[in-house]
Order: C-alpha cells, then structure tokens, then sequence
C-alpha cells in the first residue's frame, strides 16, 4: 500500500514517521507532497520517504492520501491535486473544520474519512477521533483505525459533528493543560522554586494525578475529594477557583473553540 501524506508540516511528518515506524509502510511506500520544491529537497534530507513538490508524480501512484494542510490552504491542494485523482482512492483529512462532503465535492471523491488528531501524537500518546462516509468499507475502516492508532488511541463517531466536539477536546486540549501548568510554574517560581524546581513539581504531578485517575473507578470529583479535606489547604484553593468561576470559563473555553471549528468549515 502506498501512502501519500499532502503537506509537510508537524502532524503529516507526525504521521509519516509513526507509519514508519510500525512497519506499515516502507521508506518507498510512503510519499510526501510538500509547498515547494525547496521544502521537499530539505526534508528528504532528514526524514525518510519520498518528497515531491509536483501533485503528479505522486498522487496518482497513491492508495491513500492524508489531507494535512492548514483548512485555509486546502481550497489551493484541492485545485492542484483533482487532475490527478484516481478511482477508489481513499482520502483521510486532518484538517479542522473542513467537512467530507465539502472534500468530496471539491476533489469528486466519494471515499473520505475525516479524523482529528491531537498533539501528543508526535510521541504516540496522542488521540484520534474519526468517521468516515457511508461508501467507506469496514476492511477500509479497519486499516485506517490501524493507521491512526500508530500515534495513539482511536475513537470512531458516528456523526461528523463530534469531530468539531473533539477538536475543542481532545485537538485543542493539549494547549489548556500547558495554560494551566504554566501558571501553576509561575506561581511556584513566585513562592521561591527555581523555574527548573517549579517546573519539575508540576509537569510530575500532572503525570502523577492523570496516572492516579487512569488506573481506577474513582472520578474527578472523587479525586478531589480525596485531596481537599475540610478547612485544608487544597479547599483554600478551590474556593478561589470557584468564586472566580474557573470551571465555568474553561467550559466557555471549549465551547468557543468547537464554534471556531465550525466557522473553518463553512
């Protein structure tokens, strides 16, 4: 099976590696379409596979093609890759927002499957959440899961709307967690740790809690009942968070960023 990976940015080198990696494909199976001419020739010089910056010595030789461009710049890919196309290849967009009928009708394509990675992929702890359209086979299906499972774990949705849910998730949550170990680095540093202290005493209790919450039954609430004991200190903190109505603006947080994946795909 020959994979192409259209775009040569953070997630499809993500992508290109972890199929390397897991044996799925080979150095001469996988190919990369990138921008330029200047791009392919740098990263063919410190990754393997192939590197084209011509959509036609590549996309008519692929299996697979794996939509990771930025969603603004996918109307561009669109125009230069539709002369190329061949029957009963297989699309897969990581691109936020953009829906699979607007794929399947820009490119007139009919086997599109639309996935939404995150950034701990790039270690293989990342999480995928995906569909598919209904002309998509279940052998299909399942290589695809195969696939993205490379980078981590896999969530299959029936309906294409939870890809913009999990987009506000799973795909932009990397980037509230790293707000909040921030300031709690800050505020540590402000208490009197050097930042290389502070940010030991975070990063490991982050670790540790999301260790302690994966290996039992108990949930958050549980959890922090069992930190924060009457009066103590751990109280003292949450009441702060409260009043200033945290859990509320996280919501709100994620909230707006599902609408923005909404709006990319319009």
């Amino acid at each position: 099976m020959k994979i192409l990976i259209l775009g040569g940015g953070n997630m499809g080198l993500t992508y290109g590696q972890s199929l390397l990696r897991s044996r799925i494909v080979t150095s001469e199976q996988l190919m990369v379409l990138c921008r330029t001419y200047e791009k392919a020739n740098l990263l063919s010089q410190h990754h393997d596979g192939r590197f084209f910056s011509d959509p036609q010595h590549c996309v008519p030789d692929a299996d697979l093609l794996i939509l990771a461009v930025k969603p603004q710049d996918s109307g561009r890919l669109f125009e230069q890759i539709k002369p190329f196309i061949q029957p009963d290849q297989v699309f897969i967009s990581i691109m936020a927002g953009v829906k699979m009928n607007k794929i399947a009708a820009a490119l007139g394509v009919e086997k599109v499957i639309r996935a939404m990675p995150n950034l701990p992929a790039q270690i293989g702890a990342g999480v995928t959440a995906f569909t598919s359209t209904d002309t998509v086979t279940r052998i299909e299906l399942v290589m695809v899961q195969n696939l993205l499972s490379t980078t981590g774990k896999t969530l299959y949705v029936e309906n294409e709307d939870m890809i913009d849910a999990a987009t506000a998730i799973s795909g932009s949550g990397p980037a509230y967690v790293f707000y909040f170990m921030k300031a709690m680095i800050e505020s540590a540093q402000n208490m009197g740790f050097s930042q290389s202290e502070a940010e030991l005493l975070v990063s490991q209790t982050f670790t540790g809690a999301v260790d302690l919450y994966n290996k039992s039954d108990l949930s958050c609430q549980e959890w922090i009942g069992k930190v924060a004991s009457k009066g103590g200190t751990t109280e003292a903190a949450l009441r702060v968070f409260n009043q200033n109505e945290l859990h509320n603006d996280i919501m709100e947080g994620a909230m707006a960023a599902r609408n923005r994946a909404r709006e990319l795909g319009v």
